[in-house]
């Protein structure tokens, strides 16, 4: 194990955990930077896999991917140091707001910053789906499982039809699922 990289891992989460506004999908883009972009401890595939994972699984986006990260740098250790250095500002904060404020939302100054937030937190999510997108392998098929995904989605939201996201994934998981088994027996035929 690197000396240190535990102490790195929980210190760059716990960055990444002060900005915690918006949830992990507003946190995708700050792990690309942090964790892609400048240590290099996973990779952008690594990453929209284990978003694509830790949108199926219990648990939040941004833990599942600290956690991730944290096991591929240093095991186990380094799951429970990047999952405690993502989760501890945000406890700290909302405990600090507890004690100290009883009406925090009401305070006028705070309200108008989480309006501003909340713009800052949209942005943020749309450029985590733009980055995932640009680096998305230049090949029809997955391709296709994003417009359908995003039509269907926005058809959806714009008819006000009361219709799961799981299910959506589960759909895409089945369908690719029979796609690969076809490709795979034609693959086996021509082979004979």
């Amino acid at each position: 194990m690197k000396k240190g990289i535990l102490y790195d891992l929980f210190m760059t989460f716990a960055k990444i955990g002060m900005f915690t506004f918006g949830g992990g999908y507003a946190m995708i883009a700050l792990i690309e930077n942090e964790c892609v972009e400048k240590k290099g401890w996973i990779t952008t595939d690594d990453l929209s896999t284990v978003t694509a994972i830790a949108e199926s699984t219990p648990g939040p986006i941004a833990i599942n991917c600290a956690t991730f990260t944290g096991y591929m740098q240093a095991g186990f250790a380094g799951a429970v140091s990047a999952t405690l250095g993502m989760i501890t500002p945000s406890f700290l904060i909302i405990y600090l707001i507890s004690i100290f404020f009883d009406n925090f939302l009401e305070i006028t100054v705070i309200a108008s910053a989480f309006k501003g937030i909340k713009i800052a937190v949209g942005i943020l999510i749309f450029q985590a789906a733009v980055n995932m997108i640009k680096k998305m392998k230049k090949k029809l098929r997955p391709r296709l499982f994003m417009v359908t995904a995003f039509t269907v989605m926005m058809l959806i939201n714009i008819f006000a039809v009361k219709f799961s996201t799981i299910w959506l994934l589960v759909i895409a998981a089945v369908t690719n699922v029979v796609i690969y088994q076809i490709t795979a027996m034609k693959n086996k035929k021509e082979a004979k």
